[in-house]
């Protein structure tokens, strides 16, 4: 017996994810919306659903007195929280809290860590202190308030250059900078302007030293702790494939770290979570050297994005673990029962044109949208549908999409696969910066670490640069698609008509096809002799083709 009703204070995919999980348990939802999100999926698949506010998130998404009404008026007896309002609401607005304890008083629990939690973990400052007191290892730097430039200047040189400035509040790569001098450390962004939306007060700044000769890698060791004192380490997620010092491809197990290495980063991530009487799923984020020496970054007191991958080597679903932790159930594992069963690889899909600064956002609508949900083991985590609107008010994820094998080779070529298959249309998205990467001799290899973009495109991402052969066999399907599309015209209008191939490709390569028997063709390529099969389905947005014997998938 759990919770009846639970309100989610969230959109998108994390929203449907949860809702998932509780359709699961026989939990009724209520989900919030802005305006423009009125026909999103998470409305749709929601058993409530209540308008908050205009677009904005700060008028809907974060309007935490429009959420409470919401609370009040549907009945519901738990919230799941949106991450923003943990970050935004409990860590810099105090005043919050007296209401969030009210409501709490009222019989309505918070499904996440409780307030103390989140605000210690949520201070950069305050969380390196609470994991050096739990025998945590620390990345060396400075470990009070940096008040202003002058001063930040004045600890660098002390610690040395390079450093690392992170605003103390801040989440997700966001407000962290790598400064080289003087002039680096006292101006730039972290300076400039407040972190955070709600305070008008620049944030506080954490300096630490910043290795740049060394390989980094970024490991997360997720967490699972209960109101009884019990806390297990989850086995840990490699994240260190970045752009912008934000995650793109995340996998679990890591290729990087030995038995003995995961289990002293385990049990350490456990201490930190006792010592700050944790109670639900974390997250703790370690930096690991080449000589694998880790060192605490920060701790998420929230379900991580990556979070997926983790269930599917341990065979938890992470959203149940933590409602029934939030209803004060003990948990139902122990340490020895958590296994590493496989291999699992995330690629958050944007809506962005990776071609620029590996990823600005695009905007518009999904024309067409199809999940490659055929595929062996796939999962993708989504909130969106075809018609869907990308927006400028809110992140640009489209999806997760995870693939799942008995070890990494099966898993990253299910991700080929599923990559192929995946139809998005009306917007940019970096399917193909996502595809190079995973198809890279570097990242097969396990050749990677926080630098792997940058040294990998050191002049940005450029697209994919076709071998002689595959511009060849694109042309002989090109080709072949063409007469197969004027045979079904002939075919539908009754009236044979001739047609000139070469005219069609305007002449720019010698291409001579024969039709073969049923729907093979005979293609010649530039001198090339290429046999080509289809079913030839011209209604679909997704093609496959035989060449030679080895299938395409051909958009």
């Amino acid at each position: 017996q759990t919770f009846e009703k639970v309100l989610i204070a969230n959109r998108g995919e994390i929203a449907c994810r949860v809702i998932k999980t509780c359709r699961k348990m026989g939990i009724k939802t209520v989900a919030i919306y802005s305006d423009v999100d009125a026909n999103a999926v998470h409305v749709k698949m929601a058993d409530e659903a209540v308008c908050v506010g205009p677009a904005p998130t700060s008028k809907s998404y974060l309007n935490m007195d429009a959420i409470m009404e919401v609370i009040k008026k549907t009945r519901a007896q738990a919230v799941s929280l949106n991450e923003s309002i943990c970050c935004s609401f409990f860590i810099l607005s105090p005043k919050i809290l007296p209401p969030l304890s009210l409501q709490a008083s009222e019989g309505v629990t918070f499904i996440g860590p409780d307030t103390h939690a989140i605000q210690a973990m949520g201070d950069k400052i305050e969380s390196k202190l609470l994991a050096k007191n739990a025998e945590v290892n620390t990345i060396p730097g400075f470990d009070g308030v940096v008040k202003d430039a002058d001063e930040a200047v004045r600890i660098a040189r002390e610690i040395g250059y390079p450093v690392m400035i992170k605003a103390s509040a801040g989440g997700g790569g966001k407000g962290m900078r790598i400064a080289w001098d003087d002039e680096e450390t006292s101006s730039g962004p972290v300076y400039e302007e407040p972190v955070c939306l709600h305070s008008r007060e620049p944030d506080l700044k954490v300096l630490s030293k910043y290795r740049q000769h060394e390989v980094h890698y970024e490991v997360q060791q997720n967490v699972l702790a209960d109101k009884h004192g019990n806390a297990l380490w989850l086995n840990e997620r490699e994240c260190s494939i970045q752009r912008r010092n934000q995650k793109v491809v995340e996998e679990a197990p890591s290729t990087f770290l030995d038995p003995e290495t995961r289990r002293a980063m385990g049990e350490q991530a456990v201490a930190l979570a006792k010592a700050v009487k944790y109670s639900s799923a974390g997250t703790v984020e370690f930096l690991v050297d080449s000589s694998k020496n880790f060192y605490f970054l920060e701790m998420n007191t929230r379900l991580q994005v990556e979070h997926p991958i983790t269930e599917c080597i341990t065979g938890l679903d992470l959203v149940q673990e933590m409602i029934r932790v939030a209803k004060g159930y003990p948990l139902r594992h122990k340490q020895a029962d958590i296994p590493i069963k496989g291999w699992a690889v995330e690629c958050r899909v944007y809506a962005e044109d990776p071609y620029k600064s590996f990823g600005l956002p695009s905007i518009g609508k999904l024309s067409q949208y199809q999940e490659p949900l055929q595929v062996p083991s796939v999962r993708v985590d989504s909130g969106v549908q075809q018609g869907s609107d990308i927006s400028i008010f809110y992140d640009p994820m489209i999806s997760k999409l995870i693939t799942y094998g008995s070890n990494r080779a099966e898993a990253l070529k299910r991700m080929e696969e599923a990559l192929d298959n995946y139809v998005i249309r009306g917007v940019a998205h970096n399917i193909s910066l996502l595809r190079e990467v995973i198809i890279h001799p570097r990242f097969i290899q396990g050749d990677i670490s926080t630098k792997f973009l940058p040294e990998v495109y050191p002049d940005g991402f450029k697209g994919h640069k076709l071998t002689d052969l595959e511009r060849r066999e694109l042309l002989a399907t090109a080709a072949s698609l063409y007469v197969a599309e004027q045979l079904r015209s002939q075919q539908f209008l009754g009236t044979p008509s001739k047609f000139d191939i070469s005219n069609a490709l305007q002449n720019r390569w010698e291409i001579i096809l024969k039709m073969a028997v049923g729907s093979m063709f005979n293609v010649e390529v530039d001198g090339m002799k290429l046999n080509v099969t289809s079913e030839w389905n011209l209604a679909s947005p997704l093609l496959s083709v035989t060449i030679d014997g080895t299938q395409r998938i051909i958009q």
